[in-house]
């Protein structure tokens, strides 16, 4: 496999898939399946994809946001809150903690963000900007960055927890998901074969890491759900899952969904990170 070559062929059938809107792990995946190793395939996609952007290596692997795990330990400690280890996987760089938000904070945040929901919008891949999508089916609103004392203090404490500074991250949203709503597995990071991702990177560089704590605990269904490798986490009060992705690629495993809610409502709180500062 190591001697394959990238072919200009190669190089061109990139383009042209990229130009038509197919997302990069698509056609990562498209390539292995014709028979090419993971590694010249991925380098084929970073190269010509860096190529049409005009940037030095877009898919090349970045820094990210990173708990201090040396030692395993079941507890980390920021300055205002002990915060419980209860899971950790390597791929996908997945941390679920315990007890991240008090009850309280919770109650709150529900309470600040309630007057101010409005039917969620995902990106719009084509201009940058955003748009209603079926896939996503809840509620939402964004605070500003610092906006409120509670605001200030949690992204305070996450940009702590996964040693991130804190103008890397973008401002707290805050969804409720009705029963019955859901939101279909998807990615995080910005697909940088879409012509609208050169417009979104302006601001702050590409995603690199998500937090989504659980502002509530559901009668039933809302899990966090990793499909690629079976993984599901429960939405408890208060507790929190954290996952990293180091190259924009399907290969990081950060294939994700909000699985549909039972019984009763869901509240959560997600916060993504950014490789740059986020203005």
């Amino acid at each position: 496999m190591s001697s394959q070559t990238v072919t200009a062929e190669l190089r061109r059938w990139i383009l042209s898939q990229a130009q038509a809107g197919c997302r990069s792990e698509d056609l990562l995946a498209s390539m292995m399946r014709s028979g090419w190793s993971e590694d010249v395939a991925l380098a084929a996609l970073e190269a010509t994809l860096a190529e049409r952007a005009g940037a030095a290596a877009p898919l090349a692997a970045a820094a990210v946001p990173e708990p201090a795990l040396d030692g395993a330990p079941n507890r980390l400690h920021t300055l205002d809150r002990e915060v419980r280890v209860l899971a950790v996987m390597s791929l996908p760089r997945v941390v679920v903690f315990g007890g991240l938000l008090s009850d309280e904070e919770c109650d709150e945040l529900v309470a600040l963000a309630r007057p101010r929901l409005a039917r969620s919008e995902t990106v719009d891949n084509s201009t940058g900007g955003s748009e209603v999508n079926a896939a996503r089916t809840s509620d939402g609103m964004f605070f500003e960055r610092g906006e409120k004392p509670l605001i200030e203090r949690i992204e305070r404490r996450i940009a702590e927890l996964v040693r991130w500074p804190v103008e890397r991250g973008e401002g707290l949203q805050v969804l409720r998901y009705r029963p019955g709503a859901q939101y279909k597995p998807h990615h995080d990071f910005f697909d940088p074969a879409h012509p609208g991702t050169a417009n979104i990177l302006r601001r702050g560089g590409q995603r690199v890491g998500t937090v989504v704590m659980y502002l509530n605990t559901p009668a039933g269904g809302g899990a966090t759900t990793f499909p690629e490798v079976g993984l599901e986490v429960q939405p408890v009060k208060g507790n929190a899952v954290f996952f990293s992705y180091e190259r924009p690629l399907a290969s990081t495993r950060t294939l994700h969904g909000g699985a549909p809610v039972l019984d009763g409502e869901k509240w959560v709180a997600t916060k993504w990170m950014r490789e740059g500062v986020f203005a």
